[in-house]
């Protein structure tokens, strides 16, 4: 596997990156405008959250929903969007092992950014998602987690409706703890702001070559190390590509 061109320690990774796990760059199911019903997942309670103001991997990490612990040996850059049959396939099927086998341990940690490419109503979503992100991270960071999974449980097909403000913010009336008056505020005061940060989310999936969704930068950030998978890959993977991070 590749090592990036430069690292600096602890901010910012770039350069080449390389597929990681068995079958090398074999994309297992990422989204383009279609795809099968995923499977249902297993529910899992709360794992840890926690927020952070550092720029890694160019990314800016302040205002993004960060799960596990901060001193966690390997970051997940997550990209993903609300409209990604593949990414509900990951989060129902995949995910959940990875937080039960690896962030809760302490080994991993997770970035959840937002690349919206199926329309007006993805962007829509991504903005939500910040929005309650901003309302629970500093009493109830946990609630985030339930929102995410709520609306992921609910996905409809792409661009039918089921992805407007309207849907979304009653699919959030239905998770305790959010207020759906408050994201709404949040949305009305603060969309242009959060948008902005999303694209350049975006624009730095592009950046690593990424054409949909969900994709993934795994990063040893003391060690300089990193690499990519794409698509809804299942868990033995991502367990092959930090072994192999690790082993470099």
């Amino acid at each position: 596997m590749e090592t990036p061109d430069s690292v600096t320690r602890r901010r910012a990774l770039v350069g080449g990156l390389a597929a990681l796990g068995a079958g090398g760059g074999v994309v297992y199911g990422a989204s383009t405008l279609s795809g099968s019903e995923p499977a249902a997942g297993n529910e899992t309670q709360a794992p840890p959250f926690h927020q952070s103001t550092e720029t890694q991997l160019d990314v800016d990490l302040s205002g993004t929903p960060i799960m596990g612990k901060p001193d966690a040996t390997f970051t997940m850059f997550y990209w993903s969007e609300y409209q990604c049959p593949f990414c509900r396939q990951f989060e129902a099927e995949t995910l959940p092992k990875l937080i039960e086998n690896d962030v809760r341990p302490g080994r991993l940690r997770v970035a959840f950014l937002e690349f919206p490419y199926m329309g007006e109503a993805s962007t829509t979503a991504a903005v939500m998602d910040r929005c309650v992100w901003r309302q629970v991270r500093d009493a109830e960071p946990g609630r985030y987690w339930q929102w995410r999974k709520t609306i992921f449980e609910n996905q409809g097909d792409k661009n039918s409706g089921w992805a407007s403000k309207e849907n979304l913010l009653s699919l959030t009336d239905t998770v305790d703890g959010v207020d759906s008056s408050a994201v709404e505020s949040c949305m009305s005061d603060h969309r242009s702001e959060i948008e902005s940060k999303i694209d350049a989310e975006a624009r730095r999936a592009q950046r690593f070559r990424f054409q949909g969704t969900p994709s993934f930068v795994i990063a040893d950030l003391e060690a300089g190390r990193a690499g990519k998978l794409v698509g809804a890959q299942p868990y033995e993977n991502f367990q092959k590509g930090m072994e192999q991070l690790a082993n470099q």
